[in-house]
């Protein structure tokens, strides 16, 4: 069966700008990701003095979820509205949303209220990632694509490694309300640069003649039910997910009841979605088979993301006996060759289509994932890290070809409701590994040790000097490697949920609107070949 986007003539309403007037736009989005990228790591290492000056060690845990689930849960609200009103207005009240939570951040008097403030960054947060990603597939053509997206992704490989140093600095030499003022002046600059130089062309309606203009934008309607529902049940799931095992036990009535809620609510969204005229996450997304095959593979790649970014540093510190520094350097080798692989798989499924490429960089990573588990106890620090630096190359090949094959998949009046749609299953996704990982992780643990496994207290134990005996810190180290190595074939197995979905619902060959440039269209000529 033919997919219904391969009716649709046009992927653009009006060519791309020009690279003169691109430049300031590019850098404006650059800004915003690095504003979304850089929050989610600068706090961490400044925990002890937030601490310490509010008090809340129980909760503060929080700081991150509840930035995680404002963003997550937001995503697909965004991308329809983007796809509603435009994005530039999403975009430019989303980056004020965010400066407003910051500037509250730093003006926090307990934790309580620096919770609540985080939230509101995270509300932010979700308009700059899935915008700023939409808007950069509006200004490049197919062609030149990956050279914005490895951008993009440079700035999440740097923010990850510039991060936790400048939380740090700025946390031990200053204050740590600086780790939120200073986002006040990038975002200020990405402010000023998109209304300045961000002009969105005419938008004509998916289901209409190319040459029939929008409707009055007075008749649009918004599906603020559908909108609160969404939110609503990614709020209790992700809390499920981030607190079950943590707050209280995976069995115990507040996980029961949570998950029992998310459930209840999820079937309510579909009801409320059904029946609305413009549904936040219309049926099209999933009955389409490239759009579903998208979706399900990058939330199987968020799953696996989990097992290098939580568990590798532990690993690092308790079973290779680096300092905090040296375990970074090791985690931070996949942010090198991640846009650097992006930026070059243009040439790739240039020629061999996206879903060849996809299925390519995900073969690899699924026998690097694989290979983790046979790395010699303990080990030196470059056996991990070159796994690391090749699986963020097999990673690149993977994810970048899927966003720009969907994206030119859908017109310009469906890219943003798309997009939304991909990042969101890349964040649960995440949500759902760190949860599950971290059961197993401590499962393991259990098993090895006897009674209740604690991975963070054992790494805590291990990186306490004369706290153990030699034996008994051998003995732990052991038992945090066969953690680990079951967290990674854990996170392979994600790997192939994510090629079978690839091999079984996508499409040979992914249908490219007309308009989108012929380098694309010509990998997928002879993907289907």
């Amino acid at each position: 069966m033919t997919d219904p986007s391969t009716t649709r003539a046009g992927a653009d309403p009006a060519p791309a700008p020009s690279s003169d007037r691109r430049r300031p736009v590019v850098l404006a989005l650059m800004l915003a990701m690095g504003l979304a990228a850089l929050d989610g790591t600068i706090v961490s290492t400044a925990v002890p003095q937030i601490v310490g000056d509010l008090g809340g060690l129980s909760v503060f845990s929080w700081l991150f979820a509840g930035y995680l689930l404002a963003v997550t849960v937001t995503l697909p609200v965004y991308g329809k509205l983007s796809d509603t009103f435009g994005r530039k207005p999403v975009l430019v009240a989303g980056t004020v949303l965010f400066l407003v939570g910051s500037l509250l951040c730093a003006a926090a008097w307990d934790m309580a209220s620096l919770i609540a403030f985080r939230v509101v960054q995270g509300l932010g947060g979700g308009a700059l990632q899935g915008t700023v990603q939409t808007i950069a597939a509006d200004l490049y053509p197919l062609k030149e694509r990956p050279r914005i997206q490895a951008r993009l992704s440079s700035v999440w490989a740097a923010s990850s490694i510039a991060g936790p140093a400048a939380g740090g600095l700025l946390a031990g030499y200053a204050d740590w309300r600086w780790i939120f003022l200073i986002n006040l002046p990038v975002g200020l600059l990405a402010l000023w640069l998109i209304s300045r130089h961000l002009v969105e062309p005419a938008r004509t309606r998916a289901d209409a003649p190319e040459t029939r203009k929008a409707p009055p934008r007075a008749r649009v309607r918004v599906d603020w039910a559908g909108a609160l529902a969404i939110f609503a049940t990614g709020a209790l799931l992700i809390t499920a997910l981030v607190q079950g095992g943590v707050a209280w036990p995976w069995l115990s009535a507040p996980s029961l009841g949570l998950l029992g809620g998310a459930a209840a609510l999820a079937a309510l969204t579909v009801v409320i979605e059904r029946r609305a005229a413009e549904p936040i996450i219309p049926g099209w997304v999933w009955r389409r088979r490239t759009i579903a095959a998208v979706n399900l593979s990058l939330g199987a790649l968020g799953l696996l993301m989990v097992a290098p970014t939580v568990f590798l540093p532990t690993y690092a510190q308790s079973v290779l006996g680096l300092g905090p520094i040296a375990a970074g350097f090791v985690l931070s080798s996949w942010t090198l060759s991640w846009p650097i692989a992006a930026a070059l798989s243009n040439r790739v499924y240039g020629r061999i289509g996206f879903r060849l490429t996809a299925v390519l960089g995900i073969s690899l990573a699924l026998v690097l994932l694989l290979a983790f588990p046979f790395l010699p106890f303990p080990g030196e620090a470059w056996q991990p890290a070159l796994l690391m630096l090749l699986l963020g190359g097999a990673l690149g090949l993977f994810q970048l070809p899927l966003i720009v094959g969907v994206q030119s998949t859908v017109p310009y009046e469906e890219r943003g409701t798309t997009t939304a749609s991909v990042l969101f299953c890349r964040q649960v996704g995440q949500s759902v590994g760190a949860a599950l990982f971290g059961a197993v992780a401590n499962g393991v643990l259990a098993a090895r040790l006897g009674g209740t496994g604690d991975l963070d207290a054992l790494a805590r134990s291990l990186d306490t000097p004369g706290s153990l005996t030699a034996e008994a810190a051998d003995h732990l180290r052991r038992a945090v490697d066969a953690a680990v190595d079951y967290v990674y074939l854990g996170a392979a197995a994600a790997a192939a949920l994510a090629l079978l979905a690839l091999l079984t619902l996508a499409p040979r060959r992914f249908p490219v609107l007309e308009g989108e440039g012929e380098e694309g269209k010509e990998g997928e000529r002879h993907g289907a070949e």
